[in-house]
């Protein structure tokens, strides 16, 4: 029964919600016939009414004993179906407003004459407005269905990015990147194959991954070694861990269990084939020269995200060489710690947001609601000398799919 009082307020609160919306379903329905409107009302009040009992009955039910798909899909419409009428209520709101502003003028300046008749025949809803919050609401709703076929639509990225310290035998590498793969929400293992398929069609000379292996569980990842262990490359597959790596976000019969999930999933990573750095840096060669990759643990300087990188254990003796990769896994590290206090760190590779799998992305714009949390949220960024990189992720999380901003390969070209 853990949490049942705030779900009640939760339940409480979007059953108003529902009514409210029902108000201006029915205003834009009034013209209709009886038998339009009663399929229109009982749709409405029959989808409504599933989505309250399923939350109001979730203390009682397990559903961590659910198909992980049936899962995914039916809390992902019912945040959906929520967001929609949330979105469409604002401009009911705004015409309610509108409609208390009217009547109230009315009232105080027009009170003996055009007042008395306003007032008597009452203020009508703006049909537009009524219209328009419809529109958003459920055009978001069909938006965010569309997005579940979107999870597996992998698209390969390219940039491009010169540094005048790159030593000459490294002008040319290319580096697939890979980031959020996140194996505990996956359900389709073919398309997932796909997906390395392709990054493995580009012939990198290094395969970076910048960590989320899992959601929780090192078990996870049991049904996609044999997918995951084809990343190959000439110079290695290096790795790190995401905040979600550490299965803080679970719960655990005790401290030992968790630690070992941990150990767990440290071997998986050699299991694969990958070198786990973990505060660590390796000297990479070519025709006699060198650069240095660095890979730490997870670092936020968000409050709910853990640090538990040490840059002061990663970083002493990489100084030597001309040019250095950081492997970091969440974004506001680089503003918070590296450009500061590193700032011959010539490119950190990043990943975390998933550029929250919801957005627009067109030439010359890109917006996601994730931006007001995370200032480097998708794609490269540059200040100085310095560059990071944020990978939009290969995998997803709570929301089955992707909307606008589409599961990524990367892959960088350094000149």
């Amino acid at each position: 029964m853990r949490n049942s009082g705030f779900l009640w307020i939760v339940v409480v609160i979007l059953a108003l919600l529902d009514f409210y919306v029902f108000q201006i379903v029915k205003f834009v329905s009034q013209g209709a016939s009886s038998k339009i409107k009663l399929f229109v009302y009982s749709s409405y009040w029959v989808v409504s009414a599933v989505a309250l009992i399923i939350l109001a009955l979730l203390p009682f039910l397990n559903v961590d004993l659910w198909p992980r798909n049936l899962r995914n899909y039916l809390f992902a419409t019912i945040i959906g179906l929520f967001f929609a009428k949330l979105f469409a209520a604002v401009f009911f709101l705004l015409d309610d407003i509108r409609r208390v502003i009217q009547w109230a003028s009315g009232k105080l300046f027009f009170r003996n004459t055009e007042g008395e008749n306003l007032s008597g025949e009452g203020i009508k809803r703006s049909v537009f407005l009524s219209w328009l919050g419809l529109g958003i609401g459920g055009g978001l709703f069909t938006t965010l269905i569309y997005g579940f076929s979107n999870k597996y639509n992998y698209q390969v990225r390219r940039i491009r990015v010169a540094f005048d310290n790159l030593p000459a035998s490294f002008r040319g590498l290319k580096i697939v990147q890979i980031s959020d793969i996140h194996s505990g929400s996956f359900t389709n293992k073919e398309a997932v194959e796909k997906g390395v398929a392709k990054a493995m069609k580009e012939n990198a000379d290094l395969i970076l991954f910048t960590g989320d292996l899992v959601n929780d569980r090192a078990v996870e990842m049991t049904d996609y070694m044999d997918v995951f262990n084809q990343l190959k490359a000439p110079m290695g597959v290096f790795s790190t861990l995401g905040n979600h790596d550490y299965g803080d976000y679970s719960h655990w019969e005790s401290v030992a269990a968790k630690e070992k999930n941990l150990e767990h999933l440290k071997q998986i990573h050699g299991q694969l084939g990958w070198r786990l750095l973990m505060n660590e840096h390796v000297v990479l060669e070519k025709n006699n020269e060198q650069i240095v990759l660095i890979g730490i643990e997870n670092w936020s300087a968000k409050a709910r995200f853990p640090k538990y990188g040490k840059m002061e254990l990663a970083y002493p003796g990489a100084e030597k060489y001309p040019f250095k990769i950081l492997m970091s896994h969440d974004p506001s590290h680089w503003d918070a710690q590296v450009r500061p206090q590193y700032p011959d760190i010539d490119l950190m590779l990043a990943g975390h947001t998933h550029g929250m799998q919801f957005g627009l992305e067109v030439p010359g714009f890109k917006w996601s609601p994730v931006q007001y949390v995370y200032k480097q949220w998708a794609g490269l960024y540059e200040e100085g000398k310095q560059k990071l990189y944020v990978n939009r992720g290969y995998g997803f999380i709570g929301y089955p799919g992707r909307v606008g901003i589409l599961p990524e390969i990367t892959v960088i070209e350094l000149a």
